[in-house]
């Protein structure tokens, strides 16, 4: 014997319902079945809408109404043979006449009670089981359908009435043996009273209906047929890798059926666990996919949770004050006076101080709530004992649940670590003392990304994604865009991490795609983007409030920069090429190191010296290995070496200049590399990361460049560069003649009277007994005197320029930040 339920969505139309009639014929083969039917999908709210209508006096409920017939007479003249058709389709049309007799009277009365709502949406389930089991009928199957209103008998609450289950289970037996039938159709949801009132198990009650028979009739499983192939580790709307859940516990399930999980309706499982009876969740459009399980015990599987749900529209009252502590009843007044509004407390969690207690409810009651219990405590907050109740809305419940929970140390450490490390703020935690669900209280626009979180922290172990948000797609992004396109396969076979670039700019245009940008085609998306704004990039962005999200900064703009601290405070790690922000004052590049500190993400910066060479990433390390660094000496430009290594005095040296500037070499104002100040910013970025207190202002420049060719524009800076060309050839002569070569080097240096040391940069000669005579092209080379490289100083050397070179650094500082 089986029972086998069908959900809206598996009876929502003619073509549906031949679907179902395929699964029953099979199982009719086995052994004889109770086929439970919900009401057509959207019938139900459809019949509320209107009697709302009705109720405020708006007309527009007979087309509600209208909408209602026509669903259910267009699918009897799909299903059944025209001979057939003429007694059915005066039975829907007697129902449909009848309910349009009761939404004319709440229209007349303007009442809309829970009596007549639980009567008139009993007709969608009424009129889809006549349906379907006529069409049984016509297609040769034993079928017969049968009004559960006789099988199953509730208590005279209305909405979501409790069943006599002794009264009932004599009732399915009787009627079920008196049909005789192999098949039985009965509608799902709907129940009687004692004195033969129509009632309702409550939304999602044809479930309920399917468990109460189940449970009658002792079968071995009942059957769930739905439009998904079982439950799910989270939900698919919200999480793009959910798994199918084989099997589960009872208790499992309905922790997850009570936070969200809307597969199963709660009450379902409790007489089905009772009888201890399996319960199967099935897909009604791919019948031959496995499905989950529901069973009183389960495998031990590896792996402590077993799915993640959440719950909306939930807001928290909280209560708090001195009076409170250690004054017996206190928690039983508070729970009382909602219990008196009829509002149900879903999550529960009081300081181990007494002194604040505070309760998840739904948000539609909170005000309600919030007025009782100012009401009910208004003696202590006029004395001051009780500071009055708070409210907050906005809020969801995230719950992790898993049986398996209770063996495992570490769960909770590692959900609110993961939620902590991509900026969920968590207002409240509840945990039951079978620690089969862990609970957590966070802000309604940080549910998807908390979904997604957790779900790649404890089911996609296998692969990590990184979502990346890029501005600068010149020369360097572009590079760097290549890289992450040749690069996916490696990525996501050797460190199993995918990146995945959601959104991209230039100077000109944007675009954002949440689910990844083709980077074979990025170009064109980016043509046929949208207009570039700063401001509505970020906006964008945080909007979005995707997990592990990165922005990477791959131009030189100081607008640019100055958005780093808004997305750290919102745990978006910021890689930047860009070196204005670490070259800031003090104080700020301290700002934006302690905001990332805080909120649990990275701010990156290798590039900012030395292109891709590990110059800032080596540094780190030998003062976290407990080192301490006593002088530095560097040559940092690329395009200053690359300069002065082709310049000889037969080629003019504004030539060399537009060269290295052509082959991608130099800023976009190469004064800002032939000035000194950008190998300023660099050896000052190096000093600071050092452990010192250095600005700009304190670095000596000891410049090359005449002052004729510091002011104009570019133009007008290679027009000078022409007229000093005497003076470049004087130096490299000079140079020459010492048998030297020209380097413009940078040295900081820790003093014994200044704890900051000094730094200073400038054009020097070099002889061939140097570490830096042979540095050739665009190298840069670093060395590091410390404690432990006394002597023979710890050197870091190669290319410190190009675009190649500097997008692959950029690249290194997009993977450090999923590690």
């Amino acid at each position: 014997m089986q029972v086998l339920k069908f959900g809206g969505t598996s009876v929502a139309n003619a073509e549906n319902i031949k679907k179902v009639a395929a699964i029953v014929r099979k199982a009719a083969t086995q052994s004889r079945v109770v086929v439970v039917i919900s009401a057509m999908s959207g019938i139900t709210d459809q019949i509320l809408l209107a009697g709302k209508k009705a109720a405020d006096g708006d007309e527009s409920y007979q087309q509600c109404l209208s909408e209602v017939e026509s669903r259910h007479l267009q699918a009897v003249k799909a299903l059944i043979p025209i001979t057939q058709q003429s007694s059915l389709l005066s039975n829907i049309k007697q129902h449909c006449n009848e309910l349009e007799d009761f939404c004319n009277g709440i229209f007349l009365l303007k009442e809309f009670s829970a009596r007549i709502r639980d009567k008139i949406m009993s007709y969608g389930e009424l009129m889809n089981a006549l349906i379907v089991g006529h069409y049984f009928e016509s297609i040769g199957l034993d079928a017969h359908s049968q009004d559960a209103r006789e099988w199953i008998q509730t208590n005279d609450q209305f909405g979501k009435a409790g069943v006599d289950f002794s009264v009932t289970n004599l009732n399915i037996s009787r009627h079920f043996e008196k049909a005789g039938r192999q098949i039985t159709v009965v509608p799902g949801f709907v129940s009687r009273t004692a004195s033969g009132i129509t009632t309702t198990l409550g939304r999602g009650g044809s479930d309920y209906t399917a468990a109460i028979i189940g449970a009658a009739l002792a079968v071995e499983a009942v059957e769930i047929w739905t439009d998904v192939s079982g439950m799910m580790t989270a939900d698919p709307r919200l999480v793009q890798q959910p798994r199918i859940i084989p099997q589960i516990s009872y208790q499992e399930a309905m922790e997850l059926s009570h936070f969200g999980a809307k597969v199963i309706y709660p009450p379902t499982i409790q007489p089905l666990r009772k009888k201890n009876i399996a319960c199967w969740i099935k897909n009604t459009f791919a019948p031959e996919d496995a499905g989950t399980v529901i069973t009183n015990h389960t495998e031990v599987e590896k792996g402590s949770v077993r799915g993640i749900s959440s719950m909306n529209q939930i807001a928290l009252l909280s209560l708090e004050g001195s009076g409170m502590v250690g004054v017996p009843g206190f928690s039983k007044r508070l729970f009382e006076t909602l219990a008196q509004q009829e509002i149900n407390v879903i999550l529960i969690t009081q300081s181990s101080s007494e002194h604040s207690i505070c309760v998840a409810i739904e948000e539609q009651a909170a005000q309600r709530a919030a007025h009782a219990v100012s009401i009910s405590f208004q003696h202590e907050i006029e004395m001051g004992k009780v500071e009055p109740a708070v409210l907050e809305t906005g809020l969801s419940i995230l719950a992790l649940v898993g049986d398996n929970m209770k063996s495992h140390p570490g769960v909770a450490g590692r959900m609110f670590g993961a939620l902590g490390r991509n900026g969920v703020n968590i207002r409240a935690i509840a945990q039951g003392s079978s620690e089969r669900n862990i609970s957590a209280v966070i802000a309604t626009t940080d549910v998807k990304k908390a979904l997604n979180v957790l779900h790649e922290s404890f089911f996609e172990k296998s692969l990590k994604q990184i979502n990346l948000f890029l501005i600068g797609a010149g020369n360097v992004g572009s590079k760097l865009l290549s890289q992450l396109h040749q690069q996916s396969t490696y990525l996501e076979d050797k460190l199993r991490l995918q990146i995945n670039v959601v959104g991209l700019a230039n100077s000109r245009t944007m675009v954002f795609q949440e689910d990844g940008i083709d980077l074979s085609n990025w170009q064109q998306a980016l043509e046929h983007g949208q207009p570039m704004h700063l401001e509505t990039f970020v906006s964008n962005m945080l909007n979005q409030n995707l997990r592990n999200a990165v922005f990477a900064d791959v131009t030189a703009h100081e607008s640019v920069a100055s958005i780093y601290e808004e997305l750290l405070t919102k745990s978006v790690s910021v890689v930047a090429c860009n070196k204005i922000a670490a070259a800031s004052s003090y104080e700020n590049y301290t700002r934006l190191k302690t905001c990332a500190g805080d909120h649990n993400c990275q701010f990156l910066f290798e590039t900012n010296v030395g292109a891709g060479l590990p110059i800032i990433g080596t540094l780190n390390d030998l003062l976290r290995s407990g080192d301490n660094i006593q002088r530095m000496e560097a040559v940092l430009s690329g395009t200053l070496n690359f300069v002065f290594n082709h310049y000889d005095g037969t080629i003019p040296f504004s030539q060399v200049v537009r060269q290295a500037q052509d082959e991608g070499y130099t800023e976009p104002d190469p004064r800002l590399d032939l000035s000194g100040t950008d190998v300023m910013r660099k050896i000052m970025i190096l000093a600071r990361e050092s452990g010192a207190v250095l600005e700009m202002e304190s670095i000596e420049n000891h410049g090359f460049l005449p002052a004729s060719c510091l002011t104009g524009s570019v133009s007008d800076f290679y027009e000078a560069l022409e007229k000093e060309e005497s003076h470049f050839k004087a130096i490299w002569e000079q140079a020459q003649a010492k048998q030297q070569k020209l380097k413009f080097v940078a040295t900081y240096s820790k003093n014994e009277n200044d704890t900051n040391g000094s730094a200073r940069v400038g054009l020097q000669g070099v002889g061939p007994e140097h570490p830096f005579y042979h540095l050739y092209g665009k190298d840069n080379v670093v060395l590091f005197y410390t404690d432990r490289y006394a002597i023979q100083p710890l050197t870091i050397k190669g290319a410190g320029a190009g675009a190649e070179v500097t997008a692959s650094g950029v690249f290194a500082d997009i993977i450090r930040t999923a590690r």
